[in-house]
């Protein structure tokens, strides 16, 4: 995928705007770096063939191809679409620091990546499923 695939225009909101598009678990993980519950998602054990899309704008992020069970009970990927699809922002919110993933179209939060994934990548981009939507069609 090229660059303009993904980011034809970064997509700017105001916070009533994101609350009246986004349900409230939605709000809290895309907008607010909420964490859905391990192995409580949609996609965690997902097997479709398709194009994740950001839950907020709709811009591509993974393919189900990079998709594997990391065991760690949230969607897995091992690289994103393309370096443009997310920016990776330092967060020490926890106590520790990790890498947190945002949609860099929007800016909303993704999930961490961390770097104990398969080959090729070595990354492990753990995903919030209500993060995410699923596109099936070709």
């Amino acid at each position: 995928m090229t660059h303009a695939d993904h980011t034809p225009g970064k997509v700017t909101k105001t916070d009533e705007q994101w609350r009246a598009e986004l349900t409230p678990d939605r709000y809290a993980i895309l907008r607010q770096a909420a964490t859905e519950r391990p192995f409580t998602g949609a996609y965690t054990y997902n097997k479709e063939t398709g194009l994740y899309r950001c839950g907020a704008c709709r811009a591509p992020l993974f393919t189900s191809d990079t998709k594997y069970d990391s065991g760690s009970g949230w969607p897995s990927f091992y690289q994103p679409t393309d370096t443009d699809a997310v920016e990776l922002v330092e967060d020490t919110s926890h106590g520790t620091t990790r890498t947190e993933v945002r949609c860099a179209r929007c800016g909303s939060h993704l999930g961490h990546v961390f770097d104990d994934g398969p080959a090729p990548t070595g990354q492990r981009y753990c995903m919030n499923s209500l993060a995410l939507d699923l596109d099936t069609t070709p």
